[in-house]
């Protein structure tokens, strides 16, 4: 099938190559003439394992093409996606939809046949309906249909996800249209990933609903890790306790230093937003919210207890920035709120981070960028791990402590067993444990 990708951001770009790589003949678009420039020379936007490689073979092989101006692309497809940001509206915290609309009418301009335009963003449920109305307008005459294709995908880990989906979700009023998208996924068919087909407004609301909750469950057991500290619990234990029970499971129970990244963030804060309107709040997603924002600040505070209540003129090694391992996406990351509670405390802040330095340039200020774990701890009065990086988990922790000038560690990630930290000699602190 013919496809069109317009925006070649995070979620654009791994769409668009993994539906090249099925066989489609894809032409991803994006209004940013650098960003193209750079992907016919073969540099990646964003760093995600895997897709430099995946990008390049598609492109040799004639599947995926990039383009600035979508007119042609959009006219020659079947099905055109819409992958634009939808970032938190600057004032009120409701998602910025002008992208997402001007993507709608330029769309109508431009599309020749039936064609399916599919939402790919992250959109506040109506929306779908938004955009038909965009289309029509523009287009009275045009053949199509609107379809929401919510994404589910984790930064580090997005083309397995989109080769190996928990499932599809397609929202659609069409039943022509429902079938396109079946026949477009059907390469996954033999992963027998299942293609769940809901209306329009329910697949929107879907994906705000499993971001929210999967928040909800890391901003729990952030709350329980808290309580482990107070009564001389372990919350890793009470973690397996609790997943090992198939109602609950086990993922997102990893207690740390609250939730960042491109999506959390922002749609639980446009799902609060969207229920508020809607005079049906949600108590429980506006409290995660909450908490998570104060968790992140608090983390600070706790690197400033261990330093013994106070880090002015101190030396304070980070290790990791990035929300998570495997990106380069600084967006909402706890170190940010980190950084700036030690700075404010008066300390000296020297980071290091595999692949996020270039981005966090772009948001911390005043901060000495070291090139690996050693040089980043040589002469710092404590170390703090902020990212569970693969490059952090087995430091040499001897070498480490005759680096620093006095031996701490803040483990925010718990990568490391306390025994073992304060055998080398370590003032240890971690989450969650005693």
């Amino acid at each position: 099938m013919r496809v069109a990708m317009i925006g070649s951001g995070y979620v654009g770009l791994v769409s668009g190559a993994c539906f090249a790589d099925f066989g489609h003949e894809v032409a991803c678009i994006d209004k940013d003439p650098a960003k193209i420039q750079a992907l016919e020379a073969g540099r990646m936007p964003i760093f995600e394992p895997g897709l430099e490689d995946l990008v390049r073979r598609n492109v040799e092989q004639g599947r995926l093409s990039f383009a600035t101006d979508l007119s042609d692309a959009v006219a020659a497809a079947e099905v055109v996606f819409i992958a634009v940001g939808t970032p938190s509206r600057r004032g009120d915290g409701h998602a910025d939809l002008s992208y997402v609309h001007a993507a709608a009418r330029e769309i109508a301009r431009a599309i020749s046949g039936y064609t399916v335009v599919v939402t790919k963003s992250t959109v506040p449920v109506g929306t779908g309906d938004e955009v038909e109305r965009i289309i029509r307008e523009e287009r009275p005459d045009a053949a199509f249909a609107v379809v929401s294709n919510p994404e589910f995908l984790r930064e580090g880990a997005a083309i397995d996800d989109f080769k190996r989906p928990d499932r599809i979700v397609v929202g659609a009023e069409d039943a022509r249209a429902a079938d396109v998208m079946r026949e477009l996924y059907r390469p996954l068919y033999l992963n027998q990933a299942p293609v769940l087909v809901t209306s329009r407004r329910t697949a929107e609301l879907t994906k705000y609903a499993a971001n929210a909750f999967l928040a909800t469950k890391i901003t729990f057991i952030n709350e329980i890790a808290d309580l482990c500290e107070k009564v001389g619990a372990n919350v890793q234990d009470v973690a397996r306790g609790i997943g090992l029970d198939n109602r609950i499971g086990s993922k997102f129970l990893h207690a740390g230093p609250g939730y960042g990244g491109s999506c959390f963030p922002k749609d639980t804060l446009a799902l609060v937003k969207t229920a508020q309107d809607a005079d049906s709040p949600v108590r429980i997603v506006e409290t995660v919210a909450a908490v998570n924002d104060q968790r992140k600040r608090a983390m600070g505070r706790k690197v400033i207890a261990a330093c013994g209540g106070s880090v002015r003129g101190k030396r304070i090694a980070l290790l990791g920035l990035t929300f998570k391992p495997n990106t380069d996406d600084m967006r909402d990351a706890p170190s940010i709120a980190i950084v700036t509670a030690l700075q404010d405390a008066g300390a000296e802040v020297v980071a290091c981070d595999p692949e996020g330095v270039e981005q966090a340039k772009k948001v911390l200020e005043n901060v000495t960028y070291a090139p690996d774990a050693y040089a980043c701890a040589e002469g710092a009065d404590a170390v703090v791990i902020v990212t569970e990086w693969n490059a952090y988990r087995a430091l040499d922790l001897s070498r480490l402590a005759r680096l620093l000038k006095s031996p701490v560690m803040v483990d925010l990630r718990n990568v490391y067993r306390p025994e073992e930290v304060r055998a080398a000699g370590f003032t240890y602190a971690s989450v969650g444990r005693v």
